[in-house]
């Protein structure tokens, strides 16, 4: 497969966001909201409404399973809501799934990640970028192939995947035959070339991020802003979504590394 068709999963953490994702030419969605915390499971309509939606245009979502953000470590309340949401994504025709899931040592939990394997039935399992903060990111790969995962989503355990490329590239030579090491985390056009050509992974994952505003909406007294990370805010009369010019830049920038 060339670099130009080298497939690019879109996150989306809201049905508008999806339409734009949608538009910017993503290959594969990746559903989930609260962006901020890492993302959280979305609601039974937003997975229903995105799924009609990637469908129609024959693009495949898969939705994060997560009950919370604040880490991977889950009791058993937690759990069981995880299991109730993949039997309702399956249900609702989700193509796949997007886990992780640890224990307090910073293993992968086997027992859990089993049972969400199993009831995934035959669709896609990606283990995400819970493997970056694992107590050894590629025995956290490696049990997530074991147990059946066909994709990993990772930065290869730095706070990029470009400053990670070393580290994905060893992902990406110790990966069983048919499975997937997909980069993600700070993907940009100014950077996806080299990452890809210096890594080898077959797939990125990009958020493309922009903001949409609603029109001027006054801010409640005291709500200036909603903080999403260390040095972004994001107003009260919007909402964060991929940028199409951006996904467009990722794709030109593919293209013309494939050229050379």
């Amino acid at each position: 497969m060339s670099d130009a068709h080298l497939p690019i999963e879109v996150l989306a953490t809201s049905v508008g966001a999806a339409r734009l994702a949608l538009a910017g030419g993503a290959d594969r969605i990746e559903l989930c909201e609260n962006d901020p915390q890492g993302g959280t499971t979305p609601s039974a309509g937003t997975i229903e409404t995105v799924l009609e939606l990637a469908h129609a245009r024959g693009v495949p979502v898969h939705v994060m399973m997560r009950p919370r953000g604040g880490g991977f470590v889950f009791d058993d309340d937690e759990r069981a809501v995880m299991l109730r949401d993949l039997r309702t994504a399956v249900r609702l025709g989700a193509n796949g799934v997007v886990v992780g899931v640890l224990t307090a040592d910073g293993q992968v939990d086997r027992d859990l990640l089993a049972e969400l394997v199993e009831l995934a039935e035959d669709r896609s399992v990606t283990f995400h970028r819970a493997v970056d903060v694992a107590a050894d990111i590629q025995v956290a790969v490696s049990t997530a192939f074991e147990l059946g995962c066909d994709r990993i989503l990772t930065s290869g355990g730095s706070p990029t995947a470009p400053e990670g490329a070393a580290m994905l590239a060893r992902l990406v030579h110790q990966a069983p035959a048919g499975r997937v090491v997909m980069a993600g985390g700070g993907i940009t056009a100014s950077t996806v070339a080299d990452l890809v050509s210096t890594s080898g992974v077959p797939e990125i994952h990009v958020s493309a991020r922009g903001f949409q505003t609603t029109g001027a909406s006054p801010s409640p007294p005291g709500m200036v802003g909603v903080t999403a990370g260390p040095t972004d805010a994001w107003p009260t009369n919007g909402w964060p979504a991929p940028d199409v010019d951006t996904l467009a830049a990722i794709r030109t920038a593919l293209a013309s590394q494939q050229m050379r």
